[in-house]
């Protein structure tokens, strides 16, 4: 009897094993797709919190949580789903429909760079809340949810690109864990940067002179935070969606610019250099091909 206890027990030993095992490797596939998809989360939160401007700071973060349940809903009940089902029974259309994101990302990218330096009319973005702050709130999440499908997509595709064919049940668990663990980088962020500016007049006003200058300067740094953070999202469209295409073009056997950049980080001795020669290229690329699309984008409007 004994022996047979035994026995149960290195088999429950086993199957722990087993487990632990399988989770550490979804967790490290999960990781994998994560980093990958990192340059198209920064532009999400990047672009955020611009949804929030003009509203009552009490109605921030009820914003953010109502965009953040919208992109979660996206992310798990249509993309993941629809990138199951292609990379199931149409995965050869997964690298041309990653190319026309990385496409729209380098539109985007390219438009605001081209508006910031004035050679192309820029959008009239509106700031002030309109006479129904309610109706105004709920467009403006609606807004933020529709963006934020196109940039889910494009994360959940880039996910599903470093997953290996067959096993679906793994492949569903670890674009829903990717899934659920950007979205809370990105509006946890997001959550953050909104109230960065409530939390230094807080500081700033509590009395406490060690307390007090951090407040202050909370205040006056958000403005050129928000700046920054705006110019990281377009620069990081322009690398992750040129970087998309050099690869999409190398699936299909246009390989030599990709390699000739590849070859000239290389030769720079690689590291941090090479990486920041390739992000370059990649940027660069994307913003010709984005303002060419812009361009044609425009023509055909007129």
């Amino acid at each position: 009897m004994s022996s047979g206890l035994l026995a149960l027990l290195d088999d429950v030993a086993g199957l722990a094993k087993l487990a632990a095992a399988s989770l550490d490797d979804i967790a490290a596939k999960a990781a994998k797709a994560g980093a990958k998809a990192a340059g198209v989360a920064i532009d999400d939160a990047a672009v955020t919190p611009r949804y929030m401007v003009g509203f009552a700071a009490s109605r921030e973060l009820p914003m953010v949580w109502r965009i953040a349940r919208g992109s979660l809903r996206n992310k798990l009940l249509f993309l993941l789903p629809a990138a199951l089902a292609l990379g199931a029974f149409a995965p050869f259309l997964i690298t041309p429909l990653l190319m026309l994101g990385g496409l729209y990302l380098c539109l985007e990218g390219a438009e605001k760079v081209l508006e910031a330096l004035g050679l192309v009319e820029g959008h009239v973005t509106p700031v002030a809340v309109a006479a129904d702050p309610v109706a105004e709130e709920n467009a403006r999440v609606a807004g933020a949810i529709r963006t934020d499908f196109i940039l889910s997509a494009e994360i959940m595709a880039l996910a599903l690109s470093t997953l290996p064919a067959g096993g679906l049940v793994e492949q569903a668990v670890v674009l829903a864990v990717v899934a659920i663990g950007i979205t809370v980088l990105i509006y946890g962020a997001v959550a953050l940067i909104v109230k960065a500016d409530d939390a230094g007049v807080a500081l700033a006003a509590g009395g406490r002179p060690v307390l007090a200058p951090l407040g202050r300067a909370l205040v006056r740094g958000m403005p050129g935070v928000l700046k920054a953070l705006s110019v990281v999202g377009t620069l990081a469209m322009l690398w992750v969606g040129g970087g998309i295409l050099l690869h999409g073009l190398e699936e299909f056997g246009l390989a030599a610019p990709a390699h000739a950049l590849h070859a000239a980080a290389v030769a720079i001795g690689g590291g941090v250099q090479g990486w920041l020669l390739e992000a370059t290229g990649a940027g660069v690329l994307g913003l010709a091909l984005g303002a060419v699309v812009l361009g044609a984008k425009r023509a055909a409007g007129r």
